[in-house]
């Protein structure tokens, strides 16, 4: 127990460091053969939605939002990266110790459940994008990545996606071609992440390959009321949330820094399962997500009210 409060200790030590500097890191995870890249993101004020009369009402008005710093993924999570917590045995798991991680506001881990089928549905694993998970899924493995590190992950919300975005200079490209798959060139599935060009922050795949989760429950006129400082439209019920950035099977339309897809129902049709899970969308095989970090780590209250406000709402179908 001594040495592994000491580790817990050098863990939590070292994950500090790069909040000082802020710059590009990558997370290790203990036992795990991989690493997590992440961009450093100087937060700032910017226009989020479009006055574009060619643009869908749900991006609309243009309006003044301001985000904080803090890290994305460079790449969507990938399906190595993902099954080591879906295949994990929680309970033996080396997480921090008990008192690390209710300093991080977290009391308990549920493991996924394992698919039923293959959920790559043979468009290939490893290094590219996973699938397929519900919202609640990408909440929960950013909780275990959380537990694992020291750290606190999550989902970026729809304002720090469509800043890095648009700051980034994503979509201001004469050829989408170059930035992403979609359904001109993916051959009808995802591709592996980091084969395009990435945006000016240096980020991959934020246009096409998957459509991305969000944090945010969908609302087609939330943005007549939205606040101005890190607005998140917290979710209070199941359906639908948002998804971002357009996927392999996507038209160009789609492919753009201000467009927002909505989850629905549907996603899980071909789950024969009753209940139907709450980890798998049988039907998404064009969804998945990165994580984000905030520069500023919150407090133990402030991250359990985190998981509470993401996450309580599910164990509907």
């Amino acid at each position: 127990m001594f040495f592994l409060l000491i580790f817990s200790f050098l863990l939590l030590s070292f994950n500090s460091i790069p909040a000082q500097n802020f710059e590009n890191y990558s997370q290790k995870i203990e036992d795990k053969n991989f690493e997590i890249e992440l961009v450093a993101i100087q937060g700032g004020s910017f226009l989020m939605g479009t006055e574009d009369p060619k643009r869908n009402m749900d991006e609309k008005p243009l309006h003044k939002v301001v985000v904080d710093d803090f890290w994305m993924g460079k790449y969507e999570i990938n399906w190595q990266q993902y099954d080591a917590f879906v295949f994990t045995e929680i309970l033996d798991d080396n997480f921090l110790s008990e008192n690390e991680l209710k300093k991080l506001g977290i009391d308990a881990v549920s493991a996924a459940t394992a698919p039923y089928v293959d959920m790559s549905f043979g468009m290939g694993k490893e290094n590219s994008p996973a699938v397929n998970m519900t919202q609640y899924a990408a909440l929960m493995y950013c909780k275990w990545l959380t537990a694992k590190t020291g750290v606190f992950y999550r989902l970026p919300t729809e304002a720090e996606w469509e800043f890095v975005c648009k700051q980034g200079r994503t979509d201001q490209v004469t050829d989408l071609q170059n930035v992403g798959w979609f359904e001109k060139n993916s051959n009808k599935k995802y591709q592996k992440t980091g084969l395009k060009t990435p945006n000016k922050f240096g980020i991959y795949d934020m246009l096409g390959n998957v459509s991305e989760w969000v944090l945010d429950q969908y609302e087609e006129d939330y943005y007549k009321n939205s606040p101005k400082n890190n607005p998140w439209n917290k979710p209070d019920q199941l359906y639908p949330r948002v998804v971002r950035g357009g996927s392999w099977k996507d038209t160009a339309d789609k492919l753009c820094c201000t467009s927002r897809q909505r989850s629905n129902a549907n996603w899980k049709r071909r789950d024969p399962q009753i209940p139907k899970s709450n980890w798998w969308h049988t039907n998404a095989p064009f969804v998945g997500f990165r994580v984000v970090r905030p520069k500023k780590q919150p407090s133990k209250e402030e991250i359990e009210q985190y998981w509470l406000k993401a996450i309580e709402d599910y164990g509907i179908n």
